[in-house]
């Protein structure tokens, strides 16, 4: 029902209304005020929560704000991370993370009450194992993997479903090497079977099974890519960068799914599990197949 901007000359937070007209088409509205201006530092990063009970935003030296949709500021929170670098909302609403100056994620859970009032925000787990300050994170759609890249040339795969609240740490699953040329940017498909790296103009794309080097894109951008994202149902890989935005075919993912299914398959006996395998199998080869042009 409405988007959210920062304002860069003035470090505030703008709301658009999204109205729908007659014809089908949307018009945007400004609210009456702009929220009130409480971040010291330039702004960085903003988000919605899935569940549209809040609105984060993340400035340049260790803040992070908690707002309602009203403008109120129901949390602040202090990163002590030396400086913030990247800050999101994960997708299902339930977690805030970031990442700045020290080798280490940091993810707190924003909490409600069963009647939607918001409760507090309480520290939900670290991702501890690099050796140098962390660009960027990215997590799948349901919260349960995060991929880190860091400023010590590596990437990391995390298992992150975990009881944190009864003090269990999050697995690593894998660890990569890669280039890192700032500003880099990480986004790991929804599904959680690719990571891609941007890396001042070129993207590489890893699968997640056992961290290889799927697709290289070079100078895809004039300049420095600035964001990195994966559409909801992992079909593609968008980038943007030089007032422009390039969309790529996420073959690597429909490969991995080819992959997966097909060792589930050889393990499996059912006939209906089979019948499902084979038909996911099936779509990904043809997807494969029409992305390049080959009729079998």
């Amino acid at each position: 029902r409405a988007f959210i901007v920062w304002l860069a000359n003035g470090e505030t937070i703008r709301v658009y209304k999204m109205t729908k007209k007659e014809d089908g088409n949307f018009t945007f509205t400004a609210t009456s005020e702009d929220f009130p201006k409480k971040h010291k530092a330039p702004v960085i990063n903003i988000g919605i929560a899935e569940t549209g009970k809040f609105i984060m935003t993340a400035s340049s030296d260790t803040t992070i704000l908690i707002w309602n949709l009203k403008g109120d500021v129901l949390a602040s929170i202090n990163t002590n991370q030396m400086n913030n670098a990247h800050a999101a909302v994960s997708p299902c609403g339930r977690f805030v993370a970031s990442c700045g100056f020290t080798p280490d994620v940091k993810v707190w859970e924003v909490c409600f009450s069963k009647g939607g009032d918001f409760r507090e925000v309480t520290r939900a787990f670290e991702l501890k194992g690099h050796a140098a300050g962390v660009h960027s994170f990215s997590f799948s759609n349901d919260s349960r993997r995060m991929a880190t890249v860091s400023k010590d040339g590596t990437w990391k795969f995390w298992d992150t479903d975990v009881e944190y609240k009864k003090q269990q740490d999050p697995y690593l699953l894998l660890t990569g090497k890669c280039e890192v040329t700032e500003p880099c940017r990480i986004a790991l498909s929804p599904d959680a079977r690719v990571v891609a790296i941007s890396s001042g103009t070129n993207i590489v794309v890893y699968n997640t099974r056992r961290g290889e080097e799927e697709e290289r894109f070079v100078g895809v951008h004039g300049q420095c890519i600035t964001d990195l994202a994966f559409d909801i149902n992992s079909r593609y890989l968008v980038s943007s960068g030089d007032r422009a935005i390039r969309v790529f075919h996420n073959s690597a993912g429909y490969r991995a799914v080819v992959e997966e299914m097909e060792g589930m398959l050889r393990k499996t006996a059912n006939k209906a599990t089979r019948e499902r395998l084979e038909q996911q199998i099936s779509n990904a080869q043809k997807a494969l197949a029409a992305i390049y042009g080959r009729k079998h």
